[in-house]
């Protein structure tokens, strides 16, 4: 993926928070809010293949085609609110994001936050450059594929191909748990925080609330789009590693863990 040096698109934010505003829901998007909210997606998701096959698909696209998926879920009735974006303007250089992994939502939203200040890609799962159209858009990103099958190889993987990647200025996006679920700490690996040491990067946790887009059924990406859950990002300080780690592994769990209660309290 070529990375523009033009200035980038961004979002209103208000003290580098971000608050969806409020405003009107259409009728449609009231009484079938998942259906509202697919055919603006998938309509996205087409012509950014389209752009990615004619080699076109360069940072500011990518980053427009978030907004423009963040926009749809506003639309849908999705709430979102972000803190801690200071936090990833604070930083120079390449840095390695830890977090949890809910659902489809944070692969296809967190470029619209992040990319207005740092380049990056993520740590994908090999089979997503396998799923038909969206395949294209997940490869003009640049990533990181591992199998999740071998954990060893994984490893060598991200090793590897991170140190190549962060070399060249990009950051990372890593999520270590082994699928999208409840955060469970035991299923965190280390993976980040090794690579962090290696490359000599700071690591900025990454904690995030998703579940008003859940898994689906048949589908595991399309799963219904429920308004009623607010959905939540927060980005901590910047973590730099020191010895193997141990610390700054256990300080990503444990501000993830923070905020999650947090969030669940809030929705009591």
């Amino acid at each position: 993926m070529i990375f523009s040096s033009t200035t980038m698109q961004n979002l209103s934010f208000d003290n580098l928070r971000y608050k969806s505003p409020s405003g009107d829901v259409s009728l449609l998007s009231r009484m079938l809010p998942s259906l509202s909210f697919y055919i603006k997606f998938l309509a996205e998701i087409n012509s950014s293949a389209a752009m990615a096959k004619r080699g076109a698909y360069d940072t500011e696209t990518w980053q427009g085609s978030s907004i423009r998926v963040l926009r749809a879920l506003e639309s849908s009735g999705i709430r979102l609110e972000v803190e801690g974006l200071d936090n990833i303007r604070a930083v120079e250089g390449p840095v390695i994001f830890i977090g949890n992994h809910l659902s489809v939502l944070e692969t296809v939203v967190l470029p619209a936050l992040i990319l207005s200040y740092k380049p990056f890609t993520f740590v994908i799962k090999q089979s997503l450059l396998e799923v038909p159209v969206f395949k294209h858009v997940m490869a003009a990103t640049d990533p990181i594929a591992v199998t999740r099958t071998n954990p060893r190889q994984d490893l060598k993987t991200v090793l590897d191909e991170g140190l190549q990647r962060l070399s060249k200025g990009l950051s990372l996006v890593i999520f270590p748990q082994t699928t999208r679920a409840a955060f469970n700490p035991e299923q965190f690996s280390t993976i980040g925080v090794k690579l962090a040491r290696r490359a000599a990067v700071p690591v900025i946790p990454l904690a995030l609330l998703t579940d008003a887009w859940s898994n689906g059924k048949y589908a595991k990406d399309l799963g219904r789009i429920d308004p009623r859950l607010m959905v939540h990002f927060a980005f901590g300080e910047a973590l730099y590693v020191e010895g193997k780690g141990s610390a700054e592994h256990q300080q990503v769990i444990d501000f993830i863990q923070h905020h999650l209660a947090r969030w669940q309290q809030e929705r009591q």
